[in-house]
């Protein structure tokens, strides 16, 4: 299990330069926002407005902090998203824009190439000892409320909000958490060529 603590993830302007995003974790590491596999982000959005587009690419979008937004993504029903929602997935390169629902937000942002990889992302509220097991090819658990300690393979990391966990799959941990904790569970697969 790999630390990825939160003082580590970088900084970047949005590719459509409308606002700022931390990256936690990109692959092929160091790749560019037209280069990468996968990529999992977080970005404050203080306006409405547009998506950056992402041609041939598949994201999910998850909200972290505030009153959500209503995305209109083309040729879909308008989709309020908050904090209770479920995790939303769609087209990064179909034309998207957001309407804040009431100020400003952080949302949880995970993007991988279509026809080579696929993601699935949960939302997890732990409290005490759980287990968190996961048959991906890489997994990421990412903290975002609250301290935990995850514990396999005879590996101890501790995780503060923020903080994250790569580890290639499959991922059988268990879960100390002396509170609630919200951690967001990311997998990553390949694609099965036929």
């Amino acid at each position: 299990m790999k630390l990825l603590p939160a003082s580590g993830h970088k900084r970047m302007p949005w590719k459509n330069g409308g606002g700022e995003t931390i990256e936690i974790a990109v692959f092929p590491e160091g790749a560019s926002l037209s280069e990468f596999d996968w990529r999992v982000s977080m970005a404050t959005v203080a306006s409405d407005g547009p998506f950056s587009a992402f041609p041939g690419i598949d994201r999910t979008l998850s909200i972290l902090e505030g009153n959500g937004m209503t995305l209109l993504i083309e040729g879909r029903e308008p989709a309020p998203l908050t904090q209770a929602a479920a995790p939303l997935a769609f087209p990064a390169d179909v034309a998207t824009s957001a309407n804040l629902i009431d100020g400003t937000i952080v949302d949880l942002n995970v993007m991988t190439r279509r026809g080579r990889l696929t993601h699935h992302v949960r939302r997890l509220d732990v409290q005490g000892e759980n287990s968190v097991e996961s048959e991906a090819a890489t997994i990421l658990v990412f903290c975002h409320r609250g301290t935990v300690e995850l514990e396999s393979d005879g590996q101890t990391r501790a995780l503060s909000a923020g903080d994250a966990v790569i580890v290639s799959g499959p991922l059988a941990a268990r879960s100390k958490a002396p509170a609630r904790c919200e951690l967001f569970l990311i997998e990553i697969d390949t694609v099965k060529q036929l």
